[in-house]
């Protein structure tokens, strides 16, 4: 498999898939332009974890969305299971996902699927490592989903995820503060909210965010001897990087917070963020361990 820098590069399977979605569905390349975003993001996310598993381990993504990452690891040799529901707020990807997977046939690389929610996720000591990228503040029950993947790890496996961390007072699928709570946000916010154009379904969007906190899942991690956690706190500052170099993941946020960050970045000042306790950045990276008996 061709590599850069000792990396499988993930270049040549997204531009094979845009290559079938230009022939066959031209009016869905704005779609794939967030997802492929998403799927290099995530793999430079996982990268490091990805090194020290085994060839052949099993891996669960957890919200594999579009299938590019997971169809991308199938052709690195991991065993892969995607689990995907299509729920509210991402119906739209679902013709998109159809495409991909017509790639996916063709090269071999189809990853075992699971058309279920997390929280029923009822696997047991099965995954090497499980992972998922911006899941975590979409699912209804945020304690049963981590119980669910803790259980389906085998001992010694990890699950690592991000997502927005909502007790820092912004929502970035809205790219609005919040005010206390999501019930309130909403009455401020209504017309922002509903009449979103930039997101192919807000309503359901809105209604599937969750307001996850760093404090609610060292709570729920901390009842549990069978989990250990750990949050990065220097994840905030590649996340600000990445507003500066990656266009489209930049484009998502409001003029004036692109503006406010990348004046932070030209002045090195963003390292910074850094040294903020966790509980209070706005963005969660958070690594669950199963404990070894």
């Amino acid at each position: 498999m061709p590599e850069i820098n000792g990396l499988p590069t993930i270049e040549y399977w997204l531009a094979d898939v845009r290559e079938h979605v230009l022939a066959s569905a031209p009016d869905m390349l704005s779609i794939l332009d967030m997802y492929e975003g998403e799927a290099r993001f995530g793999r430079r996310y996982i990268a490091f974890d990805l090194e020290r598993l085994a060839k052949g381990a099993t891996v669960l993504e957890v919200g594999a969305g579009s299938l590019l990452l997971s169809c991308q690891l199938v052709r690195e040799g991991f065993k892969v299971l995607a689990l995907e529901p299509v729920g509210d707020g991402f119906s739209h990807f679902e013709r998109l996902r159809e495409l991909i997977l017509e790639r996916a046939e063709t090269f071999g690389c189809v990853p075992q699927m699971l058309n279920q929610r997390a929280e029923e996720l009822s696997m047991k000591d099965y995954f090497d490592y499980a992972f998922s990228i911006n899941v975590m503040e979409h699912v209804s029950d945020v304690k049963t989903v981590i119980t669910n993947i803790g259980a389906s790890l085998r001992p010694a496996a990890s699950y690592r995820f991000t997502c927005p961390n909502y007790l820092f007072p912004y929502e970035p699928h809205f790219n609005i503060p919040t005010f206390f709570s999501k019930k309130i946000t909403e009455k401020i916010f209504k017309n922002k909210i509903f009449r979103n154009s930039k997101l192919p379904d807000p309503s359901g969007t809105w209604k599937s965010l969750n307001w996850i906190t760093v404090c609610q899942v060292s709570k729920i991690a901390g009842r549990t001897s069978e989990l250990k956690v750990v949050f990065n706190r220097m994840f905030l500052v590649s996340t600000l990087e990445r507003i500066g170099s990656d266009q489209e993941f930049a484009l998502r946020r409001s003029r004036w917070v692109r503006t406010f960050i990348l004046s932070l970045i030209k002045l090195r000042i963003h390292r910074l963020a850094g040294f903020v306790p966790v509980a209070l950045q706005p963005v969660i990276d958070c690594t669950l361990t199963r404990r070894e008996c």
